[in-house]
């Protein structure tokens, strides 16, 4: 498995305080059947700043602590980087960084709302060849509550990613069940762990999959595992046509 969302890197926001935690999730990551992980680090969440040539040496030392200790993962170079206005600007100038330099950035809102600038934003940095990725779209109570913000979203060609453990419950059955609603209703494209440690915010990937092969079939799965794959190979991740989630029963799941 590929995770594209986690919190390794170690010492630089709210995921593995030192190396030694970092090496521990590597370990748990393996133990899940995860062979790549994209470092996210927070960007611009008012707490933290990891900008990305910052990233890029971390990663580079995580990897060669990784080899010393014969963990058999790979980690690449990602941000997480929470909305703001100039983000175009903030690519052009060198400070953000997609996943693994490809076209894929991750994007965050915050846990409340979704800003009114955000569709104009996502235009632009389409128009620079970029693919904006909201991350946890489940967890944004604006998004619960008004779910065709995130529809007019994907519609117009962002992407979306679901963590693992709201898929699980770990969030509260609300959150499970309008992150299920998101997988039926083509609004969500990948799965990724948004993992920051190995107990209270673990990885959850293996968990996350079996509820969704239980519910969906093994092509569900397949289609966000090779999406997955897809994202870090710079391709064209398969999306299928967005629905609608109908009020009424969306309603009915609180």
């Amino acid at each position: 498995m590929i995770d594209l969302h986690c919190h390794i890197l170690p010492g630089v926001d709210d995921g593995a305080k030192d190396l030694l935690e970092s090496i521990s999730m590597a370990r748990k990551a393996v133990e899940q059947g995860i062979h790549t992980i994209v470092a996210t680090p927070h960007h611009l969440n008012n707490r933290y700043e990891n900008n990305k040539q910052q990233i890029i040496a971390r990663v580079e030392e995580l990897n060669q602590a990784l080899v010393l200790e014969k963990i058999d993962l790979n980690v690449l170079p990602g941000q997480e980087t929470r909305i703001y206005g100039e983000m175009v600007e903030g690519y052009e100038g060198g400070e953000i960084l997609p996943i693994d330099n490809t076209q894929y950035v991750l994007v965050e809102f915050s846990s409340s709302h979704v800003p009114r600038y955000a569709e104009k934003l996502f235009y632009d940095l389409q128009m620079k060849g970029l693919i904006p990725v909201i991350v946890h779209p489940e967890r944004n109570q604006q998004i619960i509550e008004q779910p065709d913000i995130l529809y007019r979203f994907v519609e117009k060609g962002a992407l979306t990613q679901v963590t693992a453990a709201s898929v699980c419950g770990d969030f509260g059955k609300k959150i499970k069940n309008f992150s299920l609603q998101l997988i039926e209703a083509n609004l969500t494209h990948l799965i990724a762990s948004d993992a920051h440690n190995t107990s209270g915010r673990t990885f959850k990937m293996r968990e996350a999959f079996d509820t969704i092969q239980t519910k969906y079939g093994n092509e569900m799965v397949y289609l966000f595992e090779e999406n997955a794959a897809i994202m870090i190979d710079g391709g064209h991740v398969y999306k299928e046509i967005p629905e609608r989630i109908k009020k009424k029963k969306f309603f009915k799941l609180f």
